[in-house]
């Protein structure tokens, strides 16, 4: 009984192992493991995104001046990972001064 779970096994494991190292056809090897990828180019307009966040942050160029609303479309499912992205967008865009967040929304 012993030896026939023991062959059982090597099968088994051999099996695995050539499901693990073959590649589906079509694929070049190094493409076989990998996911989806992230779409490439992040300036892709609002309404072609599916899942993201609209983050808008109260920004200035001048420290006594009025806040002005700078609004940024995040592909990012994670809330303060679009934060973070906006207040880089905003300095970026020539907003030195981040007041506050405003409002995050799901896409």
């Amino acid at each position: 009984m012993s030896e026939e779970l023991a062959d059982f096994e090597e099968k088994m494991s051999r099996e695995i192992n050539a499901f693990l190292d073959a590649d589906p056809p079509g694929t070049k090897p190094s493409q076989a493991r990998r996911g989806p990828s992230r779409p490439q180019d992040p300036g892709q307009p609002a309404k072609a995104m599916k899942t993201g966040h609209v983050v808008k942050l109260a920004v200035r160029t001048k420290q006594l001046e009025m806040d002005t609303v700078f609004e940024h479309h995040s592909s990012s499912i994670s809330r303060l990972e679009a934060q973070m992205e906006a207040e880089k967008a905003a300095r970026q865009a020539g907003y030195p001064i981040i007041g506050y967040l405003i409002d995050i929304q799901r896409l």
